[in-house]
């Protein structure tokens, strides 16, 4: 495998379910006309700026395969969804109102990162290895521009796999602030296993 790899990792924009106060995760809520807006103009900021992408793949929930197929639009660049790139199953949560999720579902005093929520859903670790898992398969598409289009706890997850960081712990490690649209934008030489942050723009 040789050539340099250039992926902007973009979280989706605002979706209704900011707006109705509900926990998200595998909620499929789409987009809302402010979010639709926020991800025109990071579209049109990159136009200006002349960036393109070979490939834009997002995951297949609405909110972020919506938010792709508004900047392939402007960009002229292809859309493909994959359900790898899907936020955290948080199953029993998605979609419920977080004040009644905090009765129904009370958090643990101490939850470890092989456990999923209340024993459905994903554990912190099921999230790791499926980002992990996912970036491989971005890599071996080899040389070229992306734009993978993807969730807040989902990019977290690839970036701590990135920089070699393992799961949070009832809570606690690394964080990286994924607003809406937020992105950052990496580099990978496959000859060297060398990966680069470039730029770091955390969104709304």
């Amino acid at each position: 495998m040789a050539g340099e790899i250039f992926v902007h990792f973009m979280r989706h924009g605002r979706s209704r379910a900011d707006d109705e106060g509900v926990h998200e995760g595998r909620y499929d809520s789409p987009l809302t006309e402010v979010g639709r807006a926020q991800v025109r103009a990071r579209g049109e900021a990159w136009k200006a700026q002349g960036v393109r992408f070979d490939l834009i793949i997002a995951s297949t929930l609405v909110r972020a395969r919506e938010s792709a197929e508004i900047i392939g639009g402007l960009l002229e660049a292809p859309v493909e969804a994959d359900d790898v790139w899907m936020e955290m199953d948080n199953r029993p949560l998605a979609g419920m109102p977080i004040e009644e999720a905090k009765v129904r579902y009370p958090r643990p005093r101490f939850r470890g990162p092989y456990e999923a929520f209340h024993g459905i859903g994903e554990s912190d670790w099921d999230l790791h290895c499926r980002a992990v898992f996912a970036v491989q398969k971005l890599v071996r598409r080899g040389a070229g521009q992306y734009l993978v289009v993807s969730h807040g706890g989902m990019l977290n997850a690839v970036l701590r796999g990135i920089v070699g960081a393992q799961p949070p712990i009832n809570g606690h490690g690394i964080w990286f602030a994924f607003g809406d649209t937020g992105f950052v934008r990496c580099r990978y030489l496959p000859a060297g296993h060398e990966w680069t942050f470039l730029e770091f723009q955390p969104g709304e």
